[in-house]
């Protein structure tokens, strides 16, 4: 993205970063059927300032940058539950309903053709909720009690917090066999010919969901328990 320029085709942006088909949405600029246009024109076709909405499409890519720009296993139990909840839990609380409409807009358009997109969008829809309701627990219950039991392990922290752990890493196992099944289903997120841009950009962010689930899990399964199963 740091060749990014006002004359960088809109659906060029979005391949290389399907966030920005958000930001592009809310301008009403389509990046979909009519993304083969500069993004000069396209800003100025809404009437906008093609230097402001190139600025806010760099600020979005440098935020995801950034998230990515880091060593969390070397961080304190503090530090890291912290960096999981604003990277990996907020983003979710973004993404997903973000992702939904474009989904489900595949399915409506595509389905009939493509008849495995309504499994997509069913797995989505499960998927969605399952990770959502997981990292509200973890938010709310769980990171809470963990930390507690850093600061002060005591027996009656320790049996309130087994159960827990063991719970949590049988809904990353749930979320693991959706996140297969969608690419096996999707034949690992292979394109047809006719897919348009929305098509592309449901595929890609699945994509990058399916990536950053299993990153996600990575950290908790294998870094975070496994520091509370050192201590139980």
């Amino acid at each position: 993205m740091s060749q990014l320029t006002e004359n960088t085709l809109v659906s060029d942006i979005v391949t290389a970063f399907p966030q920005s088909a958000d930001l592009f949405r809310n301008l009403r600029i389509d990046f979909c059927c009519g993304g083969k246009v500069t993004l000069q024109t396209a800003a100025q076709e809404r009437n906008l300032d093609p230097a402001v909405v190139l600025t806010n499409v760099q600020e979005l890519a440098q935020k995801h940058d950034a998230r990515d720009s880091m060593h969390p296993p070397s961080f304190g139990n503090k530090t890291l539950v912290a960096y999981i909840q604003e990277k990996y839990h907020a983003n979710l609380r973004e993404e997903l309903p973000l992702l939904e409409p474009y989904v489900a807009k595949v399915a409506r358009v595509h389905g009939d053709k493509h008849p495995h997109l309504f499994r997509v969008q069913a797995i989505y829809k499960t998927l969605r909720a399952a990770l959502l309701e997981h990292t509200d627990d973890e938010n709310q219950n769980v990171f809470p009690l963990i930390l507690a039991f850093f600061e002060k392990p005591t027996l009656e922290l320790k049996e309130q917090l087994k159960p827990h752990v063991f719970e949590l890493e049988e809904e990353h196992d749930n979320a693991g066999r959706l996140l297969h099944e969608l690419r096996d289903i999707t034949d690992n997120f292979t394109l047809p010919e006719d897919a348009c841009n929305t098509y592309r950009i449901v595929y890609a962010r699945l994509e990058q969901l399916e990536k950053d689930t299993f990153d996600h899990v990575h950290l908790e399964n294998n870094v975070l328990f496994d520091r509370v199963r050192a201590v139980l």
